[in-house]
C-alpha cells in the first residue's frame, strides 16, 4: 500500500463505521478488505476510489451523495414538486442543499416508508426489476380475511398487467370489520398491493409500507425522516450489488 493517504482505521471512522479504537480492534481481527485483499496491519493507507469491506460490506466515503429515509403521511405525492399543487415530499426534505430524487413511489394516500437519494448508482439498482428488492407492507382490509386468500396473494393474482405473486403473507390480525395483513413482494407495479387485495375480495382501507429492502420503517414518525448511513448503508448498498 502506499504511504500516501489517509489511515485506514482513521477512515473507517469517518465513514461512521465506529470510533477510531473499534476500527483498530475490527482491522486486527481480520474482518476489514481493501480492494479485495483482506488487512490486518493498523499502519496501512488508503486512497479515495479503493473499496473497503468490514465483514464484506462495502463502506461508503462520499460525503456529497445522501439517502434519507422518510416517513410519508397520507395525502403527499411522491414527488419534490407536483404541477397540481398538492402536498409533495419537499415540505419534509426540501431546505436541504442537495438534489434529492424519490427511490421509487407511493400512492398519493399509502402511508410509510420511502427513501430519496441523490445517489443515482443506488436509486437505480433499487428501482431496476432484475434486483427484485423486496418490499414490507401492512394493509388494513375491509372483512375478515382468511387462509385461502393469503395463499392465492402467494400462489398469484392475475391483473390486468399480468398475474403478481406475493412473497410472503402474514396475518396479524383477523377479524371484522377490518383484518390486518402483512405483505412482502418485489413488484414495484402501480397500486400493486391494493390491486391484489381488492383481486382476493379485500379491498384495502389504509395501507403502510414498513420495509423497504434493508431498511426499515421502524419508529420513524410520519412527516419525520433521518439519514441511511454507516453499516445501515453499506447493507444496503450490498443487497444490490454495489
Amino acid at each position: 500500500m502506499s504511504e500516501q493517504g489517509e489511515r485506514l482505521q482513521k477512515a473507517m471512522a469517518h465513514a461512521g463505521v465506529g470510533s477510531r479504537r473499534a476500527c483498530e480492534d475490527i482491522i486486527e481481527q481480520g474482518r476489514v478488505s481493501v480492494d479485495g485483499k483482506t488487512v490486518t496491519r493498523l499502519g496501512t493507507r488508503v486512497q479515495p476510489g479503493q473499496i473497503i469491506r468490514v465483514d464484506g460490506e462495502r463502506v461508503t466515503f462520499d460525503e456529497s451523495k445522501v439517502t434519507i429515509a422518510l416517513h410519508k403521511p397520507a395525502g403527499i405525492v411522491s414527488t419534490m414538486e407536483d404541477e397540481m399543487g398538492r402536498p409533495s415530499l419537499a415540505q419534509f426534505v426540501g431546505d436541504r442543499d442537495e438534489r434529492l430524487y424519490h427511490v421509487g413511489r407511493l400512492d398519493q394516500e399509502t402511508e410509510g416508508l420511502i427513501l430519496l437519494s441523490n445517489d443515482g448508482d443506488l436509486t437505480h439498482r433499487l428501482t431496476h426489476p432484475s434486483y427484485e428488492v423486496p418490499k414490507t407492507y401492512v394493509a388494513t382490509v375491509e372483512g375478515q380475511i382468511n387462509k385461502g386468500a393469503t395463499n392465492r396473494l402467494e400462489k398469484g393474482v392475475t391483473l390486468e398487467d399480468g398475474v403478481v405473486k406475493a412473497d410472503k403473507v402474514k396475518i396479524i390480525e383477523m377479524g371484522l370489520p377490518n383484518s390486518i395483513v402483512e405483505i412482502t413482494l418485489h413488484s414495484g407495479a402501480n397500486h400493486v398491493v391494493r390491486r391484489m387485495l381488492d383481486a382476493v375480495g379485500f379491498p384495502v382501507v389504509r395501507l403502510v409500507r414498513t420495509q423497504f429492502g434493508t431498511i426499515g420503517l421502524g419508529r420513524l414518525k410520519p412527516g419525520k425522516s433521518r439519514i441511511v448511513g454507516g453499516s445501515e448503508l453499506a447493507v444496503l448498498m450490498k443487497s444490490v450489488d454495489l
